[in-house]
């Protein structure tokens, strides 16, 4: 009889090992954040690399005027005023260069400000 209960207890305790090991491999993955900074006349960084398929979330903050934030090949537009910091989900689905730039004016170099994003695969 101790035979029969002793066996019983090594499944539970199997049981319980498969299911927290399952658990830990399929904890959702946080996403990347990448910071940007905008000022008058450009974005910090203004180089990105990505990868395609997998979010990332940009927080994007001004340091003096309200700015824009334009990447209409990735679907991502936002304002981002002084003082709050603006939070753009983008998840790419194509590989590629892809521009991104303000689309508020900003001043008298507003034209140049813009950055690249790359998506790899």
């Amino acid at each position: 009889m101790k035979f029969k209960s002793y066996g019983f207890f090594l499944i539970v305790v199997m049981m319980l090992y498969v299911n927290a090991n399952t658990a830990q491999a399929s904890a959702p993955v946080a996403e990347q954040v990448i910071k940007i900074t905008s000022k008058k006349f450009d974005y910090t960084p203004n180089r990105i690399t990505l990868k395609k398929g997998v979010a990332v979330v940009l927080e994007l903050t001004a340091g003096d005027v309200v700015m824009g934030f334009n990447a209409p090949d990735l679907g991502a537009r936002a304002d981002i005023i002084p003082g709050k910091v603006t939070r753009v989900r983008i998840v790419p689905n194509k590989a590629g260069s892809f521009v991104f730039f303000c689309d508020i004016f900003c001043g008298s170099g507003h034209e140049d400000m813009s950055g690249m994003i790359t998506v790899i695969e």
